[in-house]
This record gives structure tokens, sequence and C-alpha cells, in this order.
């Protein structure tokens, strides 16, 4: 069977393209961890190839001859939640069927059972200290989802981990290395007696915390370039600059656009058909439109309040970090969801698309607004007209609507995506750009104007400004028309539309709405 790129579970090289996964750590510092005894944290966002690293590392330790080392996911144990007993059975038994089917070691599945009828308590920790003093070399052990336990059996875990570390390596593994989305310090654990105590303080033996980051703008044309060198396949160049801004590097968007681009666009099955930059945005857009598992689980985390503490800010342009605790920010970037240098942002170009439409598609499938209603003889959107059926919805609507919204400090621009995008649903493109102080947000809107040729022929290029009236109307104006110039400039629109949202409660709806052309240099 031919490779593919892939987008689900750890990568194989006989059956994915793939990097070197030993090349995406540094290695040279893990070993030496080891070699020094230590217990630490590998932590990244979901599917960026932390289990193919972690098994990698294992196999890399075995082969060099001086450790024993085990890779176990341990996530099974997360139904047992504040009974330990359960919990740690089940990451027992996790551990031994790993032994199993990675070293070919049956003894600690039979260890598990002694265990069991003997009535041991500390189950784990029996395990581990056992497989140890039996081994012919030090051991090594990678936990995997150790941040998915709940509860007592997660503080369970760690301190039997804690206990053990001083008996290591003659008694105990040489080094255990545990791996989740979050850094231990992030864990915050609600126990059965209604106690909440953060990771940190259950394994206060952590000696490091190293982050799996995302491919470098060469990983990932190296990774694509692996399809063009087994297939013959070419990809048109420019599509790799767009590539890196729709995902810095993330490495499960990173395949899953290779997957669209090369397998879900059936035409392209044909090798010989080069893939140019509109087939690339289109599958692009299929991406965004599938509600993958993997962007599922991201949106989801928005209705959490520490994510919604950081992400509400950059959705309403907020002018400052002084209401943003640091602890916040760091926990939403281990999630992957928002990069913190040099700026805090939101990660990449495809989360900053499926962030804003998760949290309006209720109120966009709602709308009663059609297509048709706005488009000329030439099927051109008339943007006047559009704008002018907004304001009306607006005063409508937006009380009762923005209700329903968890992100109310961005109501008013959300508002105005729900109602842009359910007009050029499957018709035109919405780009989005907003960011911490930027007081504003902007939109870039392109619709094809033929029907057949679709992007590939004329558009129509709109940029659309929003921003909240902000202590005066001459400044925000001001400002207002400044900024909408420069972007319109900056991505070639041929007419760009400013609006300005006035939430003073205290001024009639008649005082509020208005229209008004504006020349700029």
């Amino acid at each position: 069977m031919p490779r593919k790129f892939n987008t689900a579970g750890p990568s194989r090289s006989d059956d994915h393209y793939m990097l070197d996964p030993l090349t995406r750590i540094d290695a040279e510092e893990v070993v030496t961890l080891i070699d020094d005894k230590r217990y630490f944290v590998l932590h990244a966002p979901r599917q960026t190839g932390k289990t193919t690293v972690l098994l990698a590392l294992m196999e890399h330790l075995n082969r060099q001859g001086r450790y024993r080392s085990l890779y176990a996911n341990i996530e099974t144990a997360q139904t047992a939640r504040n009974d330990v007993a359960k919990g740690q059975l089940q990451i027992a038994q996790a551990i031994a069927r790993h032994a199993e089917s990675l070293l070919g070691d049956l003894r600690l599945r039979d260890w598990v059972l002694e265990a069991m009828q003997q009535g041991e308590v500390d189950l784990v920790a029996g395990l581990l200290s056992r497989w140890t003093r039996e081994s012919d070399r030090p051991t090594v052990l990678f936990l995997d989802e150790v941040d998915a336990l709940i509860g007592d059996t997660l503080v369970s875990l760690l301190r039997q981990l804690r206990e053990g570390y001083t008996l290591r390596p003659q008694a105990f593994p040489q080094a255990v290395i545990l791996c989740g989305v979050r850094d231990v310090r992030d864990y915050r654990i609600h126990t059965g007696s209604g106690e909440i105590i953060t990771g940190g303080s259950a394994f206060n033996i952590k000696a490091e915390s190293l982050c799996l980051g995302n491919f470098s703008p060469s990983e990932c044309v190296a990774l694509w370039s692996q399809h063009t060198d087994a297939t013959g396949q070419v990809f048109a160049a420019e599509i790799f600059a767009e590539l890196w801004e729709d995902t810095h590097g993330q490495p499960w968007l990173v395949n899953a656009l290779g997957h669209e681009c090369t397998w879900k666009d059936r035409k392209a099955r044909d090798r010989s058909l080069e893939i140019g930059l509109e087939r690339y945005r289109a599958a692009r857009e299929r991406l965004i439109q599938s509600r993958a598992t993997h962007l599922d689980q991201l949106t989801d985390k928005l209705r959490e309040p520490r994510v919604h503490r950081v992400i509400a800010p950059l959705l309403a342009g907020d002018e400052s970090l002084s209401d943003v605790d640091q602890d916040d920010r760091l926990y939403v970037e281990d999630l992957g969801l928002i990069r913190n240098r040099p700026q805090m942002e939101i990660a990449n170009r495809i989360y900053r698309e499926i962030i804003p439409r998760d949290l309006i598609w209720v109120t966009q499938t709602g709308m009663a607004q059609e297509q048709a209603w706005y488009l000329t003889p030439q099927h051109r959107l008339d943007m006047n007209k559009l704008l002018a059926a907004f304001q009306q919805f607006f005063r409508e609507n937006a009380d009762a609507w923005l209700e329903r919204y968890d992100y109310k400090e961005a109501g008013p621009q959300l508002l105005m995506q729900a109602f842009l995008q359910r007009i050029t649903n499957g018709g035109g493109r919405i780009s989005r750009e907003y960011g911490l102080g930027r007081k504003r947000t902007d939109l870039f809107l392109e619709w094809p104007l033929d029907e057949t040729q679709g992007f590939h022929g004329p558009l129509q290029r709109i940029v659309i400004e929003l921003k909240l009236l902000h202590r005066s109307w001459e400044k925000t104006l001001a400002d207002g028309l400044r900024q909408t110039a420069d972007y319109a400039d900056h991505v070639g629109a041929d007419e760009a539309h400013l609006i300005i949202f006035n939430r003073d409660p205290k001024k009639c709806w008649e005082d509020k709405l208005t229209q008004q052309d504006e020349t700029y240099q």
C-alpha cells in the first residue's frame, strides 16, 4: 500500500509520510535527564505527535541496550475517577498490556493477577518495583495521557511515583516521563473528599517540563515533499507560504491538509495533476467545514472558564493583557489555541476561522437571511444593501441574540460575522484577522463573479473593518478610516467598509444608525 498523510493515531514509517520523531525533541537533553535519574514531564497539544515521539524514544533506548524502557497509555483509567482501587487496577493492567504487546513481556500480566489475589494496596508502585528488580537493566517508563485521569486516581498515581522516587534505580524506574496535553502544574485535581490540589504539590519531584513543538516551515515542506518523491505529484510553490500561515506547523493540520489535497480531492488522485493554490484553498475550506474530531476537541475547550478568559479579549480586540491571568495564558497555550510570542494571538489562521465559526454556528443557521437577496444581475454582492439590512437586523435582534453568546465581550463582532457567513456560505470566502490590542476585527471577503469559474475566475474583493466606539466618535472614525484603508491596500481590496458599533444604551437607535461615505488619502 502506498503511504499517505496521517490524521489519526501514531505515525508509522511504512504507512505514513513522517519526519524522524527524534528530531522533534532535544534527544540529547532527554537522554541526559534519564541518565541523571530524573522524573520529568513532556507535554504538547493533542495530535502533535507525542505518542509517535515516545514510541520512537522507547525503541531508541531499547536498541542502545542500556535501559529497559516501556511506553504505556493509561487513559482507560479516566473512568475510575475517585475510585482509587479501580483506577490503580486499570493503570497496572494498561502497563502490563503494553509490556506484552511492545516488549513481548508477559510477566507483568501475571504479576498484576498475583497482586490482586494478595490484596496489594499500592498496585502500581508494587508492579513497577517488581518490574525494575527483576529487570537486567535499569527501567524507564513513559506514561501517556496522565492528565486524562481524574480526582483521587490521579492523586494516588502521582503520590506512588513520588514515594518510589527514592528507591530508584534498583527498586523503581530510573526515570519516569509523564506525558499529556498539560504541564503537571496545571493539573487541578478535585479529590473525593472535596479537596482541590494541584499536580505540582502531588508530584513535586519534577525536574523539567519539556514541550513538544510544531513543525518548522522547512519541516512542513519536507513532509509534503515526501508525497512528491513517492508519487511524482507536484505542489505549486506558492502553497507552502499559505500552508505555514494556515497551520504554523501544527502537525495534525499539516497532515490533514495534505490528506485533503491528495486524497479527499478525488480528482487529485490522478498524480499527474499539479495541485495549485486554489485547489489547496478549496481543500482548506473543506477541512474547516468538516468538524473533524481534532477541530471539535479544540472548540469544545472554548466553554472552559480559563479558556474564555483568554480568548474573549482576543476576539473583542481589547487593549491590554492586564486582565488576562498569566497561568491562564500558559494553560491555553498548552492546549495549542494561542501563541504567546511575539505577542498573544490565536495559534494559526485555521483556528482563527474555526473559533468564531463555532461560536456563531447556532446564530448563523437560525437566520432567515438569503444570499439571493443581495446579489446584483452581475452576480456581485450589493454591500450597501447588505450592510443596511444588517443595521436593521442588529436593531431588531441584537439584545436577544447577544444574550445567547458565551462570548458577550465580542458579541457585536460575532453577530456581524454570523450574518456575513450566512450570506456567503457555499459561495464566498471570509478571512479574519484579530488580535489583542488592535481594537478592531478585519474581515476580508472574496466573492466569485463567475459561478462557472469560481475562485479561478474574477473576484469581488471586499474589506469590512469592525470597531467598537471608543471614547469619541471623531477619534474612532479617524483611527478606523486609517486602519481600513491600510488593510484594504494590504489585501488588494476593490471596496472597503468600516462598521462602528455604538453600545451606549442611553442613545436611541435613530442616533446610532447612520451611513456615510468617506475618502481617505
